[in-house]
């Protein structure tokens, strides 16, 4: 089919295309979405498995190598922009109560994961160590759009934004151990410590050259007025970033976290956070579209694909379900013992199940780690089970995380619950004055204009006083 479609063209040609379609196909899908009240990312990963080799077949495998640097530049947006939220103001205030939250929810999952595999269906242990340190990590990328739809705001967001990035942090430093410990029993000369704590000194480097990344950008952007020159400058340090860790092999995720928590904190500027929020959604949008396309469910579904006498299938369905319960249980009782809100308690932990990019890179990084060390099986079986599990996530993890939201009242579609009013005001006045001085209050939150705002305003002012009948003309010249 590919052939017919794209015949002869040049290799060019086919890569435009085919972004071409995945744009317009995740952006259609969305629209349909909306609708049922969806969020885009679950449209965005089934618009790719449409468009994959096991629905429509309309993008070649090419495009998959071609685009290997997507998820490493969709990780450092998503990275850079939750380090926003890491301002010490807020981090003094709550950040004990949130590292234990964090703790319990995704040590949980992963202690659930272990012991179902381990134990349970009887795995090697190197595999269900490495799966069960992968099952610690939230997609921060999810959570992040779906709030960001919603326009929620209030301690739920806060507390869910807080333990989404920290959570990675642990299941960061949760596969640097588990994928030395595994490699290490694989060889004749048993666990070595120095194995072990390399790679975590290594996501400490890589978190210290993020910090110091952050403070030259502030420095650089502090120096430029233009809008553009700002973000010309934060996306060329953040792909350098991204270049140094590609190099070293090393997720930029960590580093990228820091480098936006350390400019924030230094600069108090969250407009440049604005600007690449403008940016950064076709980028998004093509990372999980590509998730999508890349998901093969030959490997999940074939006999031949198994662990000893456990299928793929059956490792990915016990996983999916066993992993939510993790994380909503762990999320519940760190929230208990930190005396949060019972929303908070018993609504965190639908907001967690989320799960793609940094898991799915984390997969890709230790199937390649498990084939260079003669285990490519095990590296492929891994990377399979995160994939199919992770679209999974990624269908049912938004909507779950908006319903999440929903509850605990971080957001609504009523403008009472949005605008809210002293009783005083309410029983003053009728309805409609009621309207008006919502949208007086709503008027008054606003943000003031800014100068370029201001003066292509005032410009086209003095346009309308010099010709006052110019629209109407142009109407009159139509007709």
């Amino acid at each position: 089919m590919l052939n017919d479609i794209y015949g002869d063209l040049p290799p060019v040609a086919i890569t435009i295309i085919s972004l071409s379609v995945m744009l317009l196909g995740g952006f259609l899908l969305s629209r349909l979405t909306k609708l049922l009240r969806l969020p885009n990312v679950t449209a965005y990963i089934v618009t790719g498995i449409i468009l994959g080799p096991f629905c429509l077949n309309l993008i070649p495998g090419s495009i998959l190598v071609h685009t290997e640097f997507l998820p490493d530049i969709a990780l450092a947006f998503i990275a850079f922009s939750t380090g926003e939220f890491f301002r010490l103001k807020t981090l003094k205030k709550n950040g004990l109560k949130v590292v234990v939250i964090t703790v319990f929810e995704s040590l949980a999952a992963s202690l659930f994961v272990f012991v179902l595999t381990c134990f349970v269906l009887r795995l090697d242990f190197a595999f269900s160590l490495i799966l069960s340190a992968l099952a610690a990590a939230t997609a921060p990328a999810s959570t992040l759009m779906t709030i960001r739809q919603t326009g929620a705001k209030g301690e739920f967001v806060d507390t869910l934004l807080q333990v989404v990035a920290l959570d990675d942090i642990v299941g960061l430093a949760a596969y640097s151990v588990a994928i030395s410990v595994a490699i290490a029993s694989f060889s004749q000369t048993g666990i070595d410590a120095g194995g072990i704590l390399l790679p975590i000194a290594i996501n400490l480097a890589v978190i210290l050259l993020g910090a110091v990344f952050g403070l030259i950008m502030k420095i650089v952007i502090s120096k430029s007025n233009s809008s553009d020159n700002r973000l010309i400058i934060a996306l060329s340090l953040i792909f350098a970033f991204c270049g140094i860790c590609a190099v070293t092999e090393v997720s930029p995720l960590l580093g990228c976290m820091s480098m936006g928590m350390v400019y924030i904190n230094v600069s108090e500027d969250d407009k440049l956070f604005k600007q690449l929020n403008y940016f950064s959604p076709p980028i998004l949008l093509l990372f999980f579209v590509r998730s999508g396309v890349s998901f093969d469910l030959n490997a999940l579904i074939s006999p031949s694909g198994a662990i000893g006498s456990v299928s793929l299938l059956t490792i990915g369905i016990l996983y999916f379900f066993i992993r939510i319960l993790g994380k909503y249980g762990g999320a519940f009782l760190g929230a208990l013992i930190t005396g949060k809100s019972n929303e908070i308690r018993n609504f965190l932990g639908l907001a967690l199940i989320p799960q793609a990019g940094v898991a799915i890179g984390l997969a890709a990084l230790g199937a390649r780690t498990l084939s260079l060390s003669g285990y490519a099986e095990l590296g492929n079986a891994l990377q399979t089970i995160i994939l199919s599990s992770s679209v999974l996530y990624e269908l049912i993890g938004p909507a779950c995380a908006k319903l999440s939201l929903y509850l605990s009242h971080s957001y609504s579609n009523k403008l009472e619950a949005a605008v809210p009013m002293d009783e005083k005001e309410i029983s003053e006045k009728n309805e409609v004055e009621l309207l008006i001085a919502r949208i007086e209050k709503i008027r008054k939150e606003l943000p003031e204009e800014n100068p370029s705002e201001k003066a292509f305003n005032e410009a086209a002012e003095s346009y309308d006083i010099y010709y006052p009948n110019n629209q109407r003309k142009f109407g009159n010249k139509r007709r």
